[in-house]
């Protein structure tokens, strides 16, 4: 079959979740398939086509469940900005799987984290919000831990050494870390909207695909370090 074959087979037209109809063109073009790829036949597309063609029929036939496992792995940054923008439409319920805090951010509004021991805690908002809200919870046990200690006798201080404290130079780097993390999350977030505003040319877009995948690197990297400091 060729790309527009596999659409027509599924419907000529499309209807999107909020009633507005769509041609299996137009919702083609959306998905980044412009017209001279219609009559490409499907297996001489690249991997990451591929997966983009299979997504657009799933979306194309207007679920109102979508269950996501790790989406950002196996799909490419272009992909994953147009699944972004489609899912914000989205009307029906939508449960990811996913370690990428900025996908998350900009889909989900409830969360289920899985903690130690089996617990799984049940948290509305995004996942920066719960960021903050884990930051806020530690500040308030070390003031809770500082109180207690204080309270205590001289002699049974001088023997706590339940949790060791940061180093000058670790404290550094933790608060050099979340600078980083803040620059690069700014940098990633205008990429991304330059990459979705459908102004770039090809070669404009795959500089910008490249450079969002080596800020993902570095966010992942210093963001493991970030933890290993507050743990």
């Amino acid at each position: 079959q060729t790309v527009l074959e596999c659409v027509q087979d599924i419907a000529e037209v499309v209807k999107a979740s909020d009633g507005h109809t769509v041609s299996a063109t137009t919702f083609l073009t959306r998905f980044l398939f412009p017209p001279e790829t219609f009559n490409k036949k499907i297996e001489i597309l690249s991997g990451g086509e591929q997966r983009r063609l299979y997504l657009l029929t799933v979306m194309m036939r207007n679920p109102n469940m979508l269950i996501l496992d790790e989406p950002t792995n196996d799909l490419d940054i272009m992909t994953l900005n147009v699944l972004e923008e489609h899912l914000k439409e989205f009307k029906g319920s939508l449960i990811i799987v996913s370690h990428d805090r900025y996908f998350l951010d900009k889909t989900v509004d409830h969360l289920f984290i899985f903690e130690e021991n089996g617990r799984i805690k049940d948290f509305v908002g995004q996942y920066s919000e719960y960021r903050e809200y884990i930051k806020e919870r530690e500040e308030a046990e070390r003031t809770t831990q500082r109180a207690a200690t204080t309270s205590k006798p001289q002699q049974q201080r001088t023997h706590d050494t339940s949790k060791r404290k940061l180093s000058f130079k670790e404290q550094r780097e933790l608060e050099e870390i979340e600078r980083d993390l803040a620059t690069l999350s700014t940098e990633r977030a205008t990429l991304e909207e330059e990459l979705s505003s459908g102004n770039a040319d090809y070669g404009r877009l795959t500089e910008l695909s490249e450079r969002i995948e080596q800020i993902i690197a570095l966010i992942d990297e210093k963001e493991m370090r970030w933890l290993e400091l507050n743990e």
